[in-house]
This record gives structure tokens, sequence and C-alpha cells, in this order.
């Protein structure tokens, strides 16, 4: 990892701590140097502190001044004392802070002197209206716990209203939390996508397909009749995309299957599956259908770029080899995995294998939190003990996965999940300034290892301000969103 340290002359290039050594000029870094020009759009060497920017005094719309960014790209770096010029939505530039200071004039500045920037993060796997389901059933398997808990309230419960205030709670709890991004699995996607845009949200909702009749849909060609209309209902909204998602190779057919293949191909839409959940799941596909479910997904030529298989638990290396053939992605849920003890993901030999991971909550119902720290934290310590390695999915890994990994994975990657010049400015500042996070060595350590949404101070969305100094800037406030939660317990109780 690399330290720029701003307040000279020009950059400097610190090595990595536990402490500051004797800095470096700049010339003795080439590379760093490279990656940034091609990074950040430099046109020369001499520029080389000015990151994007090319006249003096230009008006812009935002100036975040950090005490560190991490900007994802390029890879295993920290920037101290740099900061973020935004302007339209977008960042223009990533430059020193004295540079800013003096070549911009923003409308509006933040001070960040003892936090973090980073790109906001991105929840790769949730079913956002299940936190209205929270705690209601725990320390069950999974096939239990959906078919004696989960499945029976949908049934009863299920409805437009359930799902957007279900939504609301969730995006609120999410935002204060960093994410900034989600990608939706539920049934009334319509109703989903109006929470999300509400609380201000980028969000990718899926097309739930299963083929059995719920309170939202009679069949497969219901589910996709009334999820596509909503697609077409969001077509121009910046925020808010649609994929397709079948739900489980246990729950969905083959002849269903092969529909979304050809709908996913002729929409370009991405696809959005649970895969290998469970052994169950494994051994009841090779009985039924004499294959592995990924193998059986191939097959029906389901397997591309734009999927994301969720949990990925229980892989052999035939399986491993089809994610890796297909450039499929997949959506890690450590702590719903643990809660539900479906197993653990092979996750460092996915990594080994060039396979694209990002990191999920699953539902509240199943988590029972929208923390993506928290499952930053999970997915590195789970990689470690399951591999008796302590170097599996270090600091700057686990962070590349809750950003710019899960960016790729929904087709985003060339808009947001790194703090770029010219991509959306999606942002999440985290505050290390509490005894709790003192003395620190390492801000991508203390990110990974030591630091929880509580320490979320700011969010922005497309440079809009979601979360101030930990308080969220919704269009509705905790009292309505705890009274749509009040309204839920009562009803799950009569």
């Amino acid at each position: 990892m690399e330290w720029y340290h701003a307040g000279d002359a020009r950059p400097t290039v610190l090595p990595r701590p536990p402490m500051f050594p004797a800095r470096r000029p700049v010339r003795d870094v080439p590379a760093v140097t490279l990656c940034f020009k091609r990074s950040f759009g430099l046109c020369d060497r001499d520029r080389f502190r000015n990151y994007g920017v090319t006249s003096l005094s230009e008006t812009i719309d935002l100036l975040i001044n950090a005490r560190w960014i991490i900007p994802v790209e390029p890879a295993e770096v920290v920037l101290e004392h740099h900061s973020v010029a935004v302007r339209g939505g977008r960042i223009v530039a990533v430059l020193a802070r004295d540079d800013a200071r003096s070549r911009f004039r923003p409308a509006e500045t933040v001070e960040l002197p003892d936090h973090i920037l980073l790109p906001g993060l991105i929840n790769l796997h949730t079913h956002a209206a299940m936190s209205l389901m929270r705690g209601i059933a725990d320390d069950l398997p999974l096939m239990r716990w959906l078919q004696e808990a989960i499945w029976p309230i949908e049934v009863k419960h299920m409805s437009r209203e359930f799902v957007r205030d279900g939504t609301l709670l969730a995006a609120a709890e999410m935002l204060r939390g960093g994410v900034t991004t989600c990608n939706e699995m539920y049934f009334y996607p319509g109703a989903a996508a109006e929470a999300f845009s509400r609380a201000g949200m980028r969000a990718v909702v899926g097309v739930t397909v299963l083929d059995f009749a719920t309170p939202y849909a009679s069949d497969a060609d219901d589910y996709l009749r009334k999820g596509l209309a909503e697609r077409d209902r969001w077509r121009d909204d910046g925020r808010i995309g649609f994929s397709l998602a079948p739900h489980a190779p246990y729950t969905v057919s083959d002849a269903t299957l092969g529909r979304v293949a050809s709908l996913a191909a002729e929409l370009d839409a991405g696809i959005h599956i649970h895969i290998h959940e469970t052994t169950q799941e494994v051994k009841d596909s090779l009985a039924q259908h004499g294959a592995r479910p990924l193998a059986r997904l191939a097959k029906l030529g389901l397997l591309g770029s734009n999927v994301i298989g969720v949990h990925a638990v229980h892989l052999d290396a035939s399986d491993i080899d089809l994610l890796a053939r297909n450039d499929c992605s997949i959506a890690h849920c450590p702590t719903s995995n643990m809660k539900l003890a479906s197993g653990i993901a092979p996750v460092t030999r996915l990594l080994e294998a060039g396979i694209n991971v990002g990191l999920g909550t699953d539902g509240a119902a199943s988590n029972n939190r929208l923390d993506m720290l928290q499952e930053m934290r999970h997915a590195s310590l789970l990689a470690k003990v399951s591999t008796l390695d302590a170097t599996a999915v270090p600091a700057h890994t686990a962070i590349r996965m809750i950003t710019l990994n899960s960016a790729r994975a929904l087709g985003l990657g060339e808009r947001i999940g790194s703090i770029v010049a010219g991509k959306e400015a999606d942002l999440c500042a985290v505050a290390l300034d509490r005894i709790e996070t003192r003395p620190c060595f390492d801000p991508a350590s203390h990110l990974a290892y030591v630091a929880g949404r509580e320490h979320v101070s700011h969010v922005w969305v497309g440079g809009d301000i979601r979360v101030n100094k930990g308080l969220s800037v919704l269009q509705l406030n905790d009292t309505e969103l705890l009274a749509f939660a009040a309204v839920w317990q009562t009803k799950f109780g009569s």
C-alpha cells in the first residue's frame, strides 16, 4: 500500500505504516505516478498534483476536504490531506487540499478533519422489505426458517404497502450505514423502486420470478409481466435500475430459467439468483436434475458476465471453474450464512480463480442488520479462520469488495465504486475521532477492523447529501419510520 501526503511543494510517497518514515520524492515511484495519471486523467508528470484540474478559480458545487481518502482506484492507496471536488453530481477532481483551496470556488465546503472518505458502500444482495420481519424467526436453518416462519407471514401479509414501508425502513438504515446502492430482490418491485427513490438511494431492483403463486403474482408469466411493466415505468430514472431475479434453481423450472436467460440477453439485463446456499440444495438438484445447480444453469444458458450468484457457499472445483469461465460475479453474505448455519463460502478460492466477489447483507430477517461495515469485517475474518491464513482477504481487498467489486457486478463500475474524476459522487465519510478509534496507524485497517456504522458521519448520492453528521436527510423522519414498524409489528401479532 502506498500513502500520499499533501503539504509539500510536491506530493511525496510514504511506505506503509506502522510509523511514518522519511519521505521519498515522487521520482522514486514512476509506476504509481503512471497509475495516478491513468486513473485521474493527467496529461503530464508535472501536473501530478492536480488530478483532473484544468483551470484556476473553477466554480464547483462541493469541495470535501478529508484527512484520508481511500479512492479504491488505484488499488491499495491512501491519500492524506486531499480533497474531492464535485460538480453536477460528478467527481471533478481528486487533489491535494491546498491546491484545491486555491483552484476551486465551491458553493459548499465540508471539512472532515478526522475522517476517511471512501466510495459509497454497495449492498450486493438484500431483500429490503424484510426489515419488517427482523427478529421474527431466529435460530433456525434455512428451509425451516422459510417454510415455518417467513413464507406463512408473506402469504398472509404481503402487499404493496408492506414492501413500500419495509423498503423505506431499510433504505434509511442502509444510508445511515454508508450504503448508497443496493441490489434488491423481493416482491412488488415498483413499490420498492418508489421507496428507494423517495429515500434518494441508488438501487437495482430485481424482477423476482417464481414458479408458484404468492399474493403478488400467480405464476412465472405473471411475475415477469408485472415486473417488466415496472421496469418500463422506471426506464428513464438515473438512479433506479432493474434486473431479472429468478429466486433460486430450486424454486424455478427449466422452462422459466431458459426464458429468463433469453429475456436477459434481449434486454441487456442483469440476472440476480441464489445459488448453492446449502448442502441440501445441491443434493436435491443432483437427485432431481442429475446435475449440480450451477451445471444445470450453464446447460440452460443462464451463466454469463451479467449474472450475480448469491451465497455460493457449497462449491466444488467444477462449480468454481464454471463461474470463472462464464465471468460470473458472487454476492457473498457472510453474516446471513453464519446465522442460518449454511456454511462458509470459499471466498479465497473464488478470488484466486479471478472471480469477482462483492458483499451483501441478505435480508434483515436473516442477518439481522443491514450493515455493510459488519459484512466487510466478517468476510475478512471468516476467510482467515476458514483457511488458517491470516493474509486472506486483507483490508484493502475487503474494502474493494464493498465498493468497486460490487459496482462491477452490477454493471456500474464505470459510474460508481471508486473516487475517480468523471464518476458519480457517491461518497461515504467515516469519523475516526472517538476514543475507540484511536490511535490510528493505518486508516484502511481501521475501516476494515475497527470502525462500525455508528462512525459513519456523511453520505452523498450523486453529490446530494443523504446523511449529515450522522443524521439522515430524508423526506420522512424517524417518527414516521418508527410508526411504520409499529403498525406492521401489530399486524404480525394479530
